[in-house]
């Protein structure tokens, strides 16, 4: 999630916990716990220049459940040992907001489609549970409402429910947008079943901002399909638009470190495309046809073979007043039946 949304997350959880007397003391640590795993963005930058390695590493060590345990720990205990203050007055307390407010972190970004390393150093798929966009205010806007009352009403009850209140109607927001994805994958599921997709990876994304107009993608033989589902409007059966991928391209250049470390992290939902004798790959999860947040440019065809390249992320245009704009109308209204379908992606091999 956004920084913001995880420095009011931080701060709501571990005020919540502390004594009330050390309210906008626990408000100030967890707002900095809260955001503290995000900062490997920054030591991955001056590690690597290497793009693909840089979003690959993106919230892994970080974001572990067995690495912030440990840290947690180690951070109550150096104020227990050496602080004097706050934390030594009421130990067990400031032990679980400090602890909860880092782990919080990582569980919330687990919900996005990003992908959360929860179990690093172990290397299964990174963890996207995606029932909400990495920016929210129907989550945010509670937390920051919470912290702003238990920041002004200190030690006094007021404080203590507002921070409640804040966190349960963020949770529950939250439960919404699982309940809002099952929905949406249970008509894609009917639907890509009847265009003989039925056994077809898939995911489901919301769309920026909201919970009400969805992303579906499945994977097909020759690309993909991708469909939008509003809760809202739609009613009938979900209609996809059908893109071409260079599956056999990708095939291919499999074991090119990048492309393979790419495969990993993002579940295989991949767009290659060959592109003046150069082979870009696509993440599809994030953006929409032809549009995507991360592409990168990543081998160099080499006679009949592809040969690895140092990978290059590449600037894609993205007209966000438009697509937000259409979003909006989208989220309201039902598509018009017939209407041509979205352009097509092409390689230029």
């Amino acid at each position: 999630m956004d920084s913001l949304t995880q420095i009011v997350l931080g701060g709501a959880v571990a005020a919540a916990i502390a004594p009330a007397g050390h309210r906008r003391a626990a408000l100030l640590a967890g707002a900095a716990l809260g955001t503290l795993p995000d900062l490997d963005a920054l030591l991955l930058a001056w590690l690597s220049d290497d793009p693909v390695v840089r979003m690959t590493s993106h919230r892994s060590f970080s974001h572990s459940l067995f690495v912030l345990p440990l840290v947690g720990w180690l951070v109550w205990w150096l104020f227990l040992r050496f602080g004097r203050g706050r934390v030594a007055e009421a130990p067990r307390r400031w032990f679980w907001a400090i602890q909860l407010a880092l782990v919080t972190h990582p569980l919330l970004d687990a919900f996005t489609v990003y992908g959360t390393q929860l179990w690093w150093p172990l290397m299964p798929p990174p963890t996207m549970w995606s029932s909400i966009f990495v920016i929210d205010p129907g989550y945010t806007v509670w937390l920051i409402l919470a912290c702003a009352i238990a920041w002004f009403a200190r030690g006094r009850r007021l404080a203590q429910h507002a921070l409640v209140a804040g966190l349960a109607l963020s949770s529950a927001y939250m439960g919404w947008s699982l309940l809002a994805k099952h929905l949406v994958e249970r008509e894609a599921q009917r639907d890509l079943a009847a265009m003989g997709l039925g056994d077809a990876p898939y995911f489901s994304v919301p769309m920026p901002f909201n919970t009400l107009l969805w992303r579906v993608v499945a994977l097909t033989p020759s690309g993909f399909v991708e469909g939008e589902r509003s809760l809202w409007a739609d009613h009938g059966p979900m209609e996809f638009r059908r893109y071409p991928s260079d599956v056999a391209a990708l095939h291919e250049a499999r074991d090119i470190p990048a492309v393979r470390r790419l495969r990993w992290f993002t579940h295989g939902f991949i767009k290659a495309r060959s592109r003046h004798g150069r082979l870009e790959l696509a993440d599809l999860r994030m953006g929409a046809e032809p549009d995507y947040s991360f592409t990168f440019a990543v081998a160099q065809r080499d006679g009949e073979a592809w040969r690895a390249t140092s990978p290059e992320q590449l600037r894609m245009p993205w007209e966000a007043r438009r697509r937000l704009g259409a979003m909006w109308h989208r989220i309201w209204q039902a598509p018009v039946a017939g209407a041509a379908p979205g352009r097509e992606a092409r390689g230029d091999d």
